[in-house]
């Protein structure tokens, strides 16, 4: 197994909510993830980063010293580093030296299963790889195996800026059909007057596991950083009739590199065209307010932060304290506490669905031709039957509609309407 030493940063003149011990654990979390062995775990305090080495010459001395005691493989920083800073560290430490970035990037690689998620972990990696191509270090002249090498292959090793600039535009334009086909489904979606909504959160808060309880669609779940990266919608029907879909999205995480946001735009896209927002959100974990925030931020940068939103404190299952639960809900917008492992409360949390769109239906009374099956299938499918008597005279039905289809169908002469 990997041997890793992790030198956790805090730059005085870089603003940061986070504690230096949170940064260093979600660290640990995310090699964990990895399957890597953590030997330690070094903080590094620093008044601001250097250009040549991020740290000062004096401390990558002394991870030397450690790598070589401690017969260290890896050493993985907390902290974003330059080409040359990686280079340049590498050359003192004489190991292998990633950034998080490259951990998340792994982990992407693990767990992208379809060729779209898969085109999406290419990008994210190529477009980290083309500027750090110059003086290759130990990372870019290994072939293989450990944490930060996973991913193209051996071909990206070899590949020159041009060609890498060219497959980079392919997967682009590769997404870019991605984006169309999800565009044309929702076009679809909304000429069928069917709402949308996103399930958003911080990675591992129980997004799938909340769409697996509300509509069983059998997203793979698991106690882990990003289990999930390839997006599921499925339809749901709420207690009134009407239908939804519900679309699980890759889970966010603290201070996400740009790139990869651009790089999952596809499946991002999602969010920022949803009528809704499920904000899922662990209230049993120690650092909820900070994850909090960090979605906050990332739904700042695709501009769908002002979207209408209902939070699901998830994993209620895990407090002991419920007083603490029911001050916690003060702090955030439209709470619903649940345990979508235990489907507990789920119910609620679809009343609460269903009062962002109860405006949206009209009950109605018909009679339709005998001749006109269609149209009960179509109320069946699209609304909520109440009730249906099949007379001489015709079909009477009582039925809750969206509003829009309800608006076509009374154009139709063939139907009667009834009070």
């Amino acid at each position: 197994m990997e041997r890793a030493l992790l030198v956790t940063i805090r730059l005085y003149s870089e603003k940061e909510e986070w504690q230096l011990g949170d940064i260093a654990a979600e660290l640990e979390e995310l090699v964990s993830a990895c399957g890597v062995e953590i030997i330690d775990n070094i903080s590094c305090l620093c008044d601001k980063a250097t250009p040549n080495l991020l740290i000062g010459k004096g401390k990558a001395e002394e991870l030397a010293f450690l790598c070589q005691r401690e017969e260290i493989d890896t050493v993985i920083f907390s902290h974003n580093l330059s080409g040359t800073q990686q280079r340049n560290l590498e050359d003192i430490i004489g190991k292998k030296s990633i950034d998080r970035t490259q951990v998340i990037l792994d982990i992407f690689a693990r767990h992208a299963k379809t060729p779209e998620g898969k085109m999406q972990v290419e990008l994210a990696q190529l477009q980290y790889l083309l500027p750090r191509l110059v003086g290759k270090g130990i990372i870019l002249s290994r072939l293989g195996g450990g944490i930060g090498t996973r991913g193209p292959g051996e071909q990206k090793l070899e590949v020159d800026r041009r060609r890498i600039r060219k497959r980079i535009d392919t997967l682009k334009a590769g997404l870019r059909q991605v984006g169309l086909h999800r565009q044309t489904l929702r076009k679809k979606r909304k000429e069928n007057f069917i709402p949308e909504v996103a399930l958003v959160g911080y990675t591992n808060a129980g997004k799938s596991t909340l769409l697996n309880s509300l509509t069983q669609a059998g997203q793979s779940v698991a106690d882990a950083l990003f289990t999930t990266l390839d997006p599921l919608s499925k339809s749901f029907l709420l207690p009134g009739g009407q239908h939804l879909v519900i679309s699980d999205t890759v889970g966010f995480l603290h201070n996400l590199p740009h790139h990869l946001i651009e790089a999952f735009k596809a499946t991002l896209e999602e969010v920022a065209e949803a009528d809704l927002l499920v904000h899922v959100l662990d209230v049993s974990h120690p650092r909820v307010y900070e994850h909090n925030r960090a979605v906050h931020d990332v739904l700042k940068e695709l501009r769908a932060d002002e979207k209408p939103m209902i939070t699901a404190l998830n994993k209620i299952d895990l407090l002991d304290d419920k007083v603490w639960l029911e001050n916690l809900k003060g702090d955030f917008v439209n709470p619903v506490a649940i345990s979508a492992k235990f489907e507990q409360n789920l119910d609620l949390l679809a009343k609460e669905l269903e009062k962002n769109f109860q405006g949206r239906m009209v009950s109605l009374e018909l009679l339709l031709p005998h001749a006109r099956m269609d149209l009960v299938d179509l109320f069946y499918r699209e609304g909520k039957v109440e009730e249906i008597k099949y007379l001489q005279e015709g079909i009477k039905i009582k039925v809750n509609l969206p509003k829009a289809l309800a608006h076509n169908l009374l154009q139709n002469k063939e139907i009667e309407k009834i009070g």
